[in-house]
């Protein structure tokens, strides 16, 4: 997968976005009496891949969560397509870094739950099965997670949450558990399927490197209590592990800056 990445790249595809898909107007949350976010306020256009930086424990998590409906919202506000949202929407499909998958389904049976909630369990398979080659999963439908390693089992979650009537992707650190060789393929895999999904997708990572190469733009997290510290647009069309490699002094700028902001 790494070497037919490097060989081609993989195109990132730049439409004329104009119409925001997400909006949020100062959202702020308090824990424990602990200010956590405090305004934050940023937009998402329709189509654009937006990750979320910052040091550990900065509450990138926390926003995802509130965008999610996991968490209140105690102050500011959520707009899709220029409507507020509240509480849990079907406007958003949420991965976490762990894959979730029940131990006891097969791979197929993992990925057509939400189809089983939400429409026919029947239209669930079909649609799953048409998906299966495209997720690398062809083959494994009737296996069980264990069966798997871990790339081929957060393949099967993404698939999961793909296949939920949303169309905005909060992704909480999904490849954070694992190798750093397989993490490496599996950004590799996300980003030539990101003109296939075609969804808004917003990504919450620790990891600089994983942002540079996936990313549209990066939101970059600071202080305490967080707040966006920084916007960094990325550029380049045509991307892949040398295209990676050259961004250094992006890399640099974005480490020093949350180098000074881990001494705040």
């Amino acid at each position: 997968m790494r070497d037919a990445a490097q060989k081609r790249g993989y195109y990132v595809c730049r439409k004329e976005k104009t119409a925001v898909k997400l909006e949020t107007r100062g959202l702020c949350f308090c824990y424990e009496g602990k200010q956590v976010l405090e305004k934050i306020d940023f937009s998402v256009k329709e189509g654009e891949f937006v990750s979320l930086l910052g040091p550990s424990g900065c509450g990138k998590s926390t926003l995802l969560n509130i965008l999610a409906g996991i968490l209140p919202v105690q102050k500011g506000e959520i707009l899709v397509d220029g409507q507020p949202v509240k509480g849990l929407s079907s406007h958003f499909a949420y991965m976490p870094q762990q894959d979730l998958l029940l131990p006891w389904k097969t791979i197929l049976s993992n990925v057509c739950l939400y189809g089983r909630l939400h429409r026919s369990e029947e239209q669930a398979r079909e649609l799953a099965l048409s998906s299966m080659e495209v997720f690398g999963l062809k083959g494994y439908e009737n296996r069980y997670p264990r069966e798997l390693s871990g790339g081929m089992r957060q393949r099967a979650a993404f698939l999961r949450t793909a296949l939920c009537e949303a169309d905005i992707l909060l992704l909480d650190e999904p490849f954070g558990a694992l190798d750093v060789i397989t993490r490496g393929e599996m950004q590799d895999w996300l980003l030539s399927m990101r003109a296939r999904l075609g969804r808004t997708t917003l990504l919450v990572t620790h990891d600089i490197e994983e942002a540079i190469y996936l990313s549209d733009r990066i939101l970059v997290l600071g202080g305490s209590p967080a707040e966006i510290r920084k916007e960094i647009v990325v550029e380049g069309y045509q991307r892949d592990r040398e295209w990676l490699f050259a961004q250094r002094e992006l890399y640099g700028e974005i480490y020093y800056f949350l180098k000074g902001e881990s001494k705040r």
